[in-house]
């Protein structure tokens, strides 16, 4: 439990809230809204292609070392950010800011808990995911109180700091004490799936299937929270009512992380990706429907399941399917489909409503993505060692 509630509580830092800077920073440094939304693509784009490498220092260094350093290196972006003069100088920072917060720390914390947690793992990285995302939603309000106070580069200075002083103190106070399952001293190491190096898992068509279903979700969970308040208001929402939809959005995802980290443990791997790919076909579809009333919250909430119950799946399926001794690097290359397809799916679905005219009509086109996903998991092989769990 304290290995959940220890990396439960990085989720703050695994996201800044950077969309209550925008609009700042494009009146302090003149740019326009393109060339900021330009420089964070960049960032996350460059920032993703690391993590598989730092995935493999996760295996090599350890949790409470990786962590520790990464947060340190997290504080580091934050604090360029902050100093930022310039469209390039705003593009790196960014990279280190998506390279080290949402896409190392989120990797470092799931592989902290699936290290650490030896019975019921798929719940206790539910948990992990229903906790630190609750944690990550109070994140933008405060930070936009603190902007009203000060100022954006201040704020973010601030940001840095909690960030410099908070991950190294939980990486080391809360991981010490007990050697991380997975050391070669160990003895539990022996019990579980033998441990599969990356490149031989990669190899695996079940290893492809999942990632191409972590993808799919990053895309276009991304995609229309991104463009929420303007699809909302075609539906006929103001914009503090589309916006007050992110809150059940919250919600659903935060019941279906835990909701499928406990069935992770129970049931076999095609049933649970093809339950995560009916959920994002559900609420693209959903896009059709949407009007006043209960039906926008119903979509609200089955998006937020849709990502929700993925972010669990995806964790728990590769130590059941490949051991721990890779993990982090394996998890590294999971971790960079998201993150790589998240950057794509607001462009996509703009570009998509140009061409077809309505978000709708895109999003039912993307339909076909998630069911094509469901349909190759069905033929999913399950491997001894995971029939054996379920």
């Amino acid at each position: 439990m304290l290995a959940i509630v220890a990396t439960a509580l990085t989720g703050p830092g695994q996201t800044i809230g950077v969309s209550v800077f925008v609009d700042p920073i494009i009146t302090d440094l003149g740019l326009s809204r393109s060339q900021v939304s330009g420089a964070y693509l960049v960032g996350t784009l460059v920032g993703a292609t690391a993590l598989p490498s730092i995935g493999r220092t996760i295996d090599r260094w350890g949790v409470r070392r990786s962590m520790a350093w990464i947060g340190v290196a997290f504080a580091v972006g934050i604090g360029f950010v902050s100093r930022s003069w310039s469209l390039l100088s705003l593009a790196v920072g960014f990279t280190l800011i998506r390279m080290f917060g949402q896409g190392s720390l989120t990797l470092v914390s799931i592989v902290a808990v699936t290290k650490w947690v030896t019975t019921r793992r798929g719940a206790a990285l539910g948990l992990l995911s229903t906790l630190g995302g609750a944690l990550m939603g109070l994140v933008p309000v405060g930070l936009n109180q603190l902007i009203a106070w000060t100022d954006w580069r201040t704020a973010w200075l601030i940001s840095g700091v909690v960030v410099l002083v908070s991950v190294p103190t939980i990486a080391v106070a809360g991981f010490s004490g007990r050697r991380e399952q997975g050391d070669k001293r160990d003895d539990d190491h022996t019990k579980g799936p033998p441990d599969t190096d990356r490149s031989s898992a990669i190899r695996t068509y079940r290893f492809w299937v999942l990632g191409m279903a972590v993808a799919a979700a990053g895309m276009f969970v991304t995609a229309l929270s991104f463009h929420q308040i303007s699809l909302l208001g075609e539906a006929g929402l103001t914009a503090a009512e589309a916006a007050a939809m992110f809150i059940p959005q919250v919600l659903g995802a935060a019941a279906a992380a835990y909701l499928f980290g406990w069935l992770s443990d129970r049931w076999p791997a095609r049933t649970l990706i093809m339950a995560t790919m009916a959920l994002l076909g559900g609420a693209l579809g959903m896009t059709m429907l949407l009007a006043e009333g209960w039906l926008v919250v119903a979509y609200s909430l089955v998006l937020g399941a849709s990502g929700g119950s993925l972010r669990s799946v995806s964790a728990a399926l590769p130590p059941r399917w490949f051991g721990i001794g890779h993990i982090g690097s394996i998890q590294g290359v999971m971790t960079f489909f998201g993150v790589f397809a998240s950057s794509a799916g607001p462009l996509y679905l703009s570009l998509g409503r140009d061409v077809l005219g309505r978000y709708q009509a895109i999003a039912l086109v993307s339909i076909a993505v998630p069911a094509a996903i469901a349909l190759a998991a069905a033929a999913i092989r399950e491997p001894a060692a995971e029939l054996a769990a379920t």
